[in-house]
């Protein structure tokens, strides 16, 4: 199996491209929250708001773009994606280091960016079945997901020195860069896609309702719905805080801050090797159950970090967190990807993306409420206890009896 992908001339080219962007999505990630900090000082509400505007557009536009995808080939949605994120990533960097930038331009910004990310995210998780054979999903996922997390490795370090030594815009213009890369990776790719022309003989309301069935009509892919969204409403309550919180209550420079996200990736990257393993071992479902406990509890170390321990007690938090996410993530994906058949993977990454990325704004905006009204600690803390809880989804529901990958669907 895993021979097949490496020989996979055109999943090396979506793989080496990813792994790229990747790399480019942790400068603008570290970078553009510092830079508001550092540069615009904003309120906690103001930071909320930030981490609300990206992810918006999956709450408000998620249901629909699955339909459209589904009737479209997927890589020229994907090719039009990343072109578009770079010019935006540019222009934000560009007005960054003349001076220009506002609040209010970096909402939009977001938000523009957003938009085009709901496009890429839903077609490249229906596009991966497409490309590779389905017997092959969870390695392939495990390949990109590995790469993934090296980048949060390599990414936040560099970025934080790049912002130590240059300014944060500087950082983000290799982000703009990374999706042109991927953009021409794309372009090479030969395998030719069928013509989804079946799909548009239905109304669009009908294809919102298959959708919408193909989760909530199965108890697994609705449990697993459930939990992370949950999970990562809980979460982004923590993390709009946590930049805030760490530059100007920790006093900790952007540099440490760097390296203290790396650590936290390269936990992620032994989640991506452990993935299959674990799921060997305990099996499938309890793989999914113990990876997003663990990435859960792990958070709450954060808010109690303080003084001179602070920065290797946060490290450790965010480590166990990604280990656990990554384990957690690489076998919910690949099952729901195996259950689901081909021609509706577009919808059903799209009714996903839209349940668990919609709680992703609102935990955002609750996060600056909550630093406003009680201070970043405190909001912090109900993000990280909050979040500990999410595992009682998939705990309680048929997904503990998943032992293995079942057979991909017809």
């Amino acid at each position: 199996m895993t021979g097949t992908l490496w020989r996979h001339r055109d999943f090396m080219l979506l793989w080496v491209g990813q792994s790229v962007s990747r790399l480019g999505d942790q400068f603008t990630a570290f970078a553009l929250p510092v830079l508001a900090v550092l540069a615009l000082h904003p309120t906690a509400e103001e930071m909320g708001y930030l981490a609300a505007a990206g992810t918006l557009p999956f709450l408000l536009f998620g249901l629909l773009v699955g339909v459209w995808v589904d009737r479209l080939r997927k890589r020229p949605v994907l090719i039009v994606g990343d072109l578009g994120r770079g010019l935006l990533v540019g222009s934000v960097a560009v007005l960054g280091l003349v001076g220009l930038l506002q609040m209010t331009f970096l909402y939009a910004f977001a938000f523009a960016i957003g938009i085009l990310t709901v496009f890429f995210d839903i077609a490249y998780q229906a596009y991966l079945p497409v490309l590779v054979p389905r017997d092959t999903l969870t390695d392939a996922n495990s390949k990109l997901e590995t790469t993934s997390s090296m980048a949060q490795v390599v990414g936040p370090s560099l970025a934080g020195v790049i912002v130590e030594l240059f300014t944060a815009p500087a950082a983000m213009v290799f982000d703009a860069f990374s999706f042109f890369f991927s953009t021409t990776t794309l372009l090479r790719i030969r395998k030719e896609e069928p013509d989804p022309h079946g799909v548009r003989a239905a109304s669009v309301a009908h294809d919102l309702r298959e959708g919408l069935h193909v989760v909530l009509g199965d108890a697994r892919l609705r449990m697993i719905a459930g939990c992370t969204a949950t999970s990562n409403f809980f979460s982004n309550v923590l993390f709009a805080l946590f930049v805030l919180y760490a530059l100007d209550a920790l006093h900790i420079s952007p540099l440490t801050l760097g390296l203290i996200t790396a650590v936290g990736g390269a936990g992620g990257v032994l989640g991506a090797f452990a993935a299959t393993p674990i799921a060997d071992r305990i099996g499938v479902g309890w793989a999914i159950i113990a990876g997003v406990a663990l990435s859960g509890f792990a958070t709450i170390l954060i808010p109690f970090a303080e003084g001179e321990l602070a920065p290797a007690l946060i490290a450790a938090s965010l480590a166990l967190t990604f280990f656990g996410s990554l384990v957690y993530n690489i076998n919910q994906v690949s099952f729901r990807q195996t259950v689901v058949p081909i021609r509706l993977q577009g919808r059903l990454n799209a009714t996903m993306r839209t349940i668990v990325w919609g709680t992703i704004p609102l935990g955002g905006l609750a996060g600056g409420f909550l630093g406003q009204a009680l201070g970043l600690q405190p909001g912090i803390l109900i993000g990280a206890v909050g979040g500990s809880f999410s595992f009682l989804w998939v705990l309680l529901s048929p997904v503990r009896k998943i032992v293995t990958m079942p057979e991909p669907a017809a």
